[in-house]
Formats: C-alpha cells, sequence, structure tokens
C-alpha cells in the first residue's frame, strides 16, 4: 500500500499533461490590463489559426510510467453489499459485488415495497445509501430518514430547514468511532447525525452543523478529515470530530496562486456539482468542474480558464494540487465535465492499472493515471475555429478525441437533421434557414458564437450528466447513461450600456427585485447559467413570458407566490424597462456587451429533438481497450412506436448502476421507467413502470438475507412531469 506520504507533489509548474499540450494554447494566456483593454473590441486573425498545424497530441502515459493497481482494496468496505455512500463508495463505481439477483432470473423481479413521505411532492437527485438493511435518504419536504430495507417502514426521521442531501450523502463508521454518523449538506451546512437515532450530534460544531458554504455533494471521509466540494467553486477539508475547517483549495484561483494568470479576469464557474472520489490508500482526493462563467459569453474572462473543465486531483490531507487534466480550453459552450470521478483498476498495455475516468457532457471518456494524471490513450486535439464576436478569443485547440471511442455525438450538421418525417425534417431546416441566404445558423464543431445568429450544437445536456457512469471491477467495462439532442441558443448584441436604477419605479420593478433579481441581476443582465432579460420583447411574446412564469423551464423552476396581478405587472415591467432605459445614455462601453437568450432546444414541429435518434442511450466502454462495445437506446416514446418508429431512446437524467449479476440497471427516462440489461449484451432483460420518473441512480442493497435494487421515484428535475415522494425498492419473490 502507498501511504500518502510517499506521494510526491508535482512541483508548482504545470504537469506532465499540461506541458505536453502547452504550445497548443500558449497564446490563451491572460493580458495586461492595459492591452486587454485596448483589444476587448479585436476580431481574431483567422491567417494566424489557419497557420497552425490542424493536430496536436498529448502523448499517452509511458507504459513503464502507468500506475500499478494497488494492493489497499477501494471497495473492502462493501464487499458485504453495503452502499455506505451516494454512487456505492469513495470510488463512485456504482457496483454491487451481489449477484442473487442475475441476467437470468431478472424477468422476475417484483415490487418489494414503496415508501412514500407524505411531506409534499419535488424532485429527489440524491442516490441512496443502505448499511446493514437500514435505508438512508432524502424527502421531497426536506427531511432525511431512515427506512427497513426489508419492508420500507420509517424508523426515523430529521426535518431540517433547507433541501438536504441534494446528490449525495454518506455515512461512516470507523474502529475508533462510537457512534456510526450520516454526513450531508443542507444550503450552507454540514450536517453529522447519529445514524442510529437521527439526532444531531451535539459535539459537531454548532449543535450537529457546521457552515461551510453551498455544496451538493456526498463528502468524502479521510482519516479525521471530512472533504467537500462547493457548489459555488472550491474544495474544502473540515475537522472530522470538531468540524473546524483544515484547508481550502481555490477552484478559481486567486491573485498569486498558480494558475491565476489564465484569466484575464475572474469571473465565475469551475465548480463541482456531481461528486468526488477519494483514493484512501494513497490519499489522493478527486474533483471534476464545471465551465466558466457565463455561458456562451467568454469576452470577460479570455485565457484557458483554470481550473474549469478539469479533474483534478488533490493532496488529501493539505489540499494541495497534484496535477490537474483539462479537457476543453476556454469553455464558452456549457460543455462541463458533469459527472462525478470514477476509480477503475483496468488492463492496459499487458499491465493491471489503477486509473481515474471521467465522463463528459461531450461524449469523451477521460481515463488518466491515477497518480501523475497522464493520459492513458493519445489525446488528440485540432485546431479550432476562431471567434465570430469583437471581443471573443477562443482556444486554439479542442478536443478531437479517438479513444477511448467517444459515446455522443459532438457534431450537429445538415446530415444530422432528423429523419422522422418529412414535415419534421423541414420544420428543423426551416429553423436553420434564412429565406434570402439559404442554411443561415452557425453549426459544426465547436463552432462560436456570432451575434445575433443562432447556434446549433450538441452537449448542453449531454452526453453524460451528474449521474455520471457505473464500473464493474470485474471486467473493467463502464457503462454511461448519454442524451442526444440539439440545442439553439443565441448571443446578441447589447445596443447600450442599461442601469436600471433609472427607470422610473413600479410595482413590476418591486415584484421583479423579490422573484428575480437574485438570478437576473440587478439590471436584467443576467449571471451565470441565468440568461439576460434586457430585450426579452424582442425573442418572446407575453404568452410566453407568461407561460415560464407558470410552468418554468430547463433550469428555470415555475415563479412561486405570484398572483395574477402581479404577473401582469411583473411582464409589464420586463416589456417596458428596456424603452424607458434607452432615453437615458450612458459612456461608451469599454469593451463589447453580449447577452443571449436562455437555453432552447432545436425540436421538431411535434416537438421531439430536431436530429436523428437515438436521442437517450446506455452506452458500455471497454476501458481496458478504449473500444465503445455497445451502445443501445435507452426510453420510449410510445407513440412513436406505435407508427412503426424504431425506439429512438429519450432524454434521461438517470444514471446507472452494475451488479455482479451481469446486469446493469438505469431509469431517468421521459417513459417513467426502470430498466435492466446485460451488462454483456445490452439487451434489455427487465422493465418496470415507476409510479414518478425516476431521477437518479439506483442502489443495490441487502436487507434479511435478499438483495434489493431500489429507486427514487419523484419525477420534476429537467424533465419535468408529475412530481411525487415515493422509493420503490425491488425484490426477487
Amino acid at each position: 500500500m502507498q501511504s500518502i506520504s510517499r506521494v510526491k507533489p508535482l512541483p508548482r509548474i504545470p504537469n506532465a499533461a499540461w506541458i505536453a499540450g502547452l504550445f497548443c494554447w500558449v497564446s490563451q494566456a491572460a493580458e495586461p490590463p492595459e492591452r486587454a483593454s485596448a483589444n476587448a473590441w479585436r476580431m481574431e486573425d483567422p491567417g494566424a489559426r489557419a497557420g497552425m498545424p490542424l493536430y496536436r497530441v498529448i502523448p499517452a502515459a509511458k507504459d513503464h510510467a502507468l500506475t500499478p493497481a494497488s494492493t489497499h482494496e477501494i471497495n473492502a468496505k462493501f464487499s458485504t453489499g453495503d452502499w455506505h455512500r451516494s454512487h456505492g463508495g469513495h470510488a463512485n463505481q456504482r457496483f454491487s459485488p451481489m449477484d442473487q439477483i442475475h441476467r437470468g432470473n431478472v424477468a422476475q423481479l417484483k415490487r418489494a415495497w414503496i415508501y412514500h413521505s407524505k411531506d409534499g411532492a419535488g424532485n429527489i437527485q440524491c442516490n441512496p445509501i443502505a448499511v446493514n438493511g437500514l435505508i438512508y435518504a432524502p424527502t421531497v419536504g426536506g427531511a432525511i430518514v431512515a427506512i427497513d430495507g426489508a419492508t420500507g417502514s420509517e424508523r426515523w426521521r430529521y426535518q431540517c430547514d433547507q433541501r438536504p442531501a441534494f446528490r449525495g450523502l454518506t455515512y461512516w463508521k470507523s474502529d475508533t468511532l462510537k457512534q456510526p454518523r450520516l454526513l450531508f449538506n443542507a444550503g450552507d451546512w454540514l450536517y453529522a447525525l447519529d445514524a442510529d437515532s437521527g439526532q444531531p450530534l451535539e459535539t459537531f460544531g454548532n449543535q450537529g452543523r457546521v457552515k461551510t458554504g453551498h455544496f451538493r455533494v456526498a463528502p468524502a471521509i479521510f482519516q479525521d478529515l471530512i472533504l467537500i466540494a462547493g457548489y459555488d467553486g472550491d474544495a474544502f477539508a473540515f475537522d472530522f470530530h470538531t468540524g473546524e475547517k483544515k484547508w481550502t483549495f481555490h477552484t478559481r484561483p486567486h491573485e498569486g496562486e498558480w494558475g491565476h494568470e489564465t484569466w484575464s479576469a475572474v469571473e465565475a464557474g469551475a465548480n463541482c456539482w456531481s461528486g468526488t472520489a477519494l483514493d484512501v490508500g494513497r490519499g489522493i482526493f478527486f474533483l471534476t468542474t464545471g465551465s466558466p462563467k457565463p455561458n456562451f459569453i467568454g469576452t470577460g474572462h479570455w485565457g484557458d480558464n483554470l481550473f474549469s473543465n478539469c479533474v483534478l486531483a488533490l493532496n488529501a490531507r493539505t489540499g494541495a494540487r497534484l496535477w490537474h487534466f483539462q479537457e476543453i480550453h476556454h469553455d464558452i459552450w456549457d460543455l462541463d465535465i458533469p459527472a462525478p470521478p470514477v476509480l477503475t483498476t483496468i488492463r492496459h498495455e499487458q499491465q493491471d492499472v489503477d486509473a481515474v475516468a471521467a465522463v463528459t457532457k461531450l461524449g469523451n471518456t477521460l481515463l488518466l493515471d491515477r497518480v501523475t494524471g497522464e493520459p492513458l490513450f493519445p489525446f488528440r486535439l485540432k485546431r479550432a475555429p476562431i471567434s465570430k464576436l469583437h471581443g471573443e478569443r477562443t482556444a486554439p485547440y479542442q478536443p478531437d478525441l479517438q479513444w477511448p471511442q467517444p459515446f455522443a455525438r459532438q457534431r450537429f450538421g445538415i446530415h444530422q437533421i432528423t429523419n422522422l418525417s418529412n414535415e419534421a425534417h423541414e420544420s428543423v431546416l426551416q429553423q436553420l434557414k434564412n429565406d434570402e441566404t439559404g442554411i443561415h445558423s452557425n453549426m459544426g464543431w465547436f463552432e462560436p458564437f456570432e451575434a445575433g445568429m443562432p447556434t446549433a450544437l450538441f452537449g448542453i445536456h449531454g452526453g453524460a450528466e451528474w449521474t455520471g457512469a457505473s464500473f464493474d471491477p470485474q471486467t473493467g467495462f463502464l457503462y454511461v447513461t448519454s442524451n442526444e439532442l440539439p440545442w439553439f441558443p443565441t448571443v446578441s448584441r447589447l445596443p447600450l450600456t442599461i442601469n436600471d436604477h433609472l427607470v422610473p419605479p413600479s410595482v413590476g420593478r418591486k415584484i421583479y427585485e423579490t422573484h428575480c433579481m437574485a438570478c437576473h441581476g440587478h439590471s436584467r443582465e443576467g449571471s451565470g447559467v441565468h440568461p439576460p432579460l434586457i430585450l426579452i420583447g424582442a425573442r418572446k411574446t407575453e404568452t410566453e413570458i407568461r407561460n415560464l412564469l407558470t410552468s418554468g423551464r430547463n433550469l428555470m423552476p415555475a415563479a412561486e407566490g405570484l398572483d395574477e396581478a402581479m404577473t401582469d405587472a411583473l411582464i409589464d415591467y420586463l416589456l417596458t424597462a428596456d424603452n424607458q432605459a434607452e432615453t437615458h445614455t450612458s459612456a461608451p462601453a469599454k469593451s463589447p456587451s453580449y447577452s443571449y437568450n436562455g437555453y432552447p432546444k432545436l425540436l421538431d414541429n411535434e416537438g421531439f429533438p430536431g436530429c436523428k435518434p437515438p436521442w437517450g442511450t446506455l452506452n458500455c466502454i471497454d476501458l481496458n481497450s478504449g473500444i465503445l462495445r455497445w451502445q443501445v437506446p435507452l426510453g420510449e416514446h410510445e407513440v412513436l412506436t406505435e407508427r412503426g418508429i424504431p425506439i429512438t431512446g429519450t432524454e434521461n437524467f438517470g444514471g446507472s448502476m452494475t451488479t455482479a449479476g451481469g446486469l446493469v440497471f438505469a431509469a431517468g427516462t421521459r417513459d417513467l421507467k426502470i430498466r435492466a440489461f446485460d451488462s454483456a449484451t445490452g439487451e434489455e432483460r427487465w422493465s418496470h413502470q415507476l409510479p414518478f420518473g425516476g431521477y437518479a441512480p439506483p442502489a443495490s442493497y441487502r436487507a434479511d438475507g435478499k438483495q434489493y435494487i431500489l429507486i427514487p421515484s419523484t419525477g420534476g428535475g429537467k424533465l419535468g412531469g408529475e412530481q411525487g415522494d415515493a422509493y420503490v425498492a425491488f425484490a426477487l419473490p
């Protein structure tokens, strides 16, 4: 076993992978303020970009430099079939070693019980955990409950004042710990409960909780430290016994820290919102990060923007960076690494190697040596298109991977337009057309945005999503659910600087300040993933705005607490404020300002995705060879099947779980089913209708000698639909 003391931190220079690719994007270093200001309106030089080589390659790690598989068994704690941490353990493999349910008998699987929390209706995205036959999980009403795994009866309940365990929780018991603990987040707080009674541990922080800042994922435990990753950025360690903060790592480097020079100005993003992993034996803490913000508009943060779009490895004891690997540089397309890192041991170049895998929205699998961060396969980059916006600087190279084989389409083009019917094809084609010039929308591989011009692209909802992948350590196969549908955002140039404090006060403005300003900004300028509302009247009708407020869409929830009169006043303000603001002149802007129109999907005349199927898939990637072994549609639109159209798959947010019984379980589809697939072939072996959508990964556990499959079933979330309050367990008769 390799202890933490033997892990030699890399010097404060780029790691080997970064060095190998440094010459590709050295021009992306941030500029001094005076030069940045002078070049703020400059367009990129096509001649300079065209003169660069078409491809660059970060070489694979040398055979002799690969990290041999450790004798330390990462999942030793979980050999009994218990599920101590969301995603199955610190390795995030979501693998159950139980084989009572197998490909030969799974067709007999029946519902064993259903639990209703009876405290409202909502959306659960947390993979539940189970220890010694007892399930620990959040409810839609903001409680943490313990449920008898054999009967579905509630044992205890602890009510939180904010949503708990949004995407994970952790059970922990050690040889020296008298009481097993349950650790999870609720808003800005880290909670510690007695797992047996559900009562707060009074010796931890302030009556069982510590203020940490907002985080959403399951904590990791290393020796006497609790490790977490912040939803607003950064990673932290807290003392396991007292809650005292021990270290902080800045995912958006502060001035004077290495990586700060890769931003012309540090804005937002580079946060972790799906999960973290921990190599307990080596003391290495892994996290994956999202894109820089705001999305689609990168004019305020030129450069590589470390540590966005990265797999990061930190020293668990000190928080020091050991290595990082960045997939996309200066990501302006919202193509995060959205999924938890998965610790794997695979057979590579005739030896067993310890690696870490991360699946991405782009449909790539980053497979990296666990200790050095070097890729196990050559990482190919291709010369990228230049920007079409004044003041934007695109990265010269972007990933164009061959191995492991991508599991999702990465380039939308005319040949990808839906072929469901002539009417469907024509409706999408017309959205991409201009009557005078023909095709008049941006599309293609890493195509940058152009002012006032829609851009059609894959990837905003994946490829992979926050649910990530599961891994079978017996075979070295990775299983990932994926989405494939086109999006159609538009970046627009703002004609002037708008200051809403100059607009006469109104009832609508006061309603905006109460219900909208926190996300969309004081002057409707937008922030992060929240689009600007400036000039919204040019993009949406009054009816469309009203429907958005009533029902919500994508990232925006329905507005709560507005009656009809308040809604009318708010809409009136949104539609008239621009005209009122335009009467007030302002000084010329030092740099161009842009807005974007949210996250519209490119859909056909019936509301189906505007590309050829499949629209949702389950994929098997052989990490030993890099081969995509099989891909099958995941989910069904029954109305299309009835027309004789082969199963298309649907957009999905569930994630997979795999077992030693040769099965892969997945839900999260629009048809509200959970399914079991043969892990070797992808053949569907079983399915069951859920009461509501199952928008979190399943778990497997043992109770009274019987194996169970458990899935949260609450609906809602990004796919919408009816919401509920259920957990459903399945077992053999």
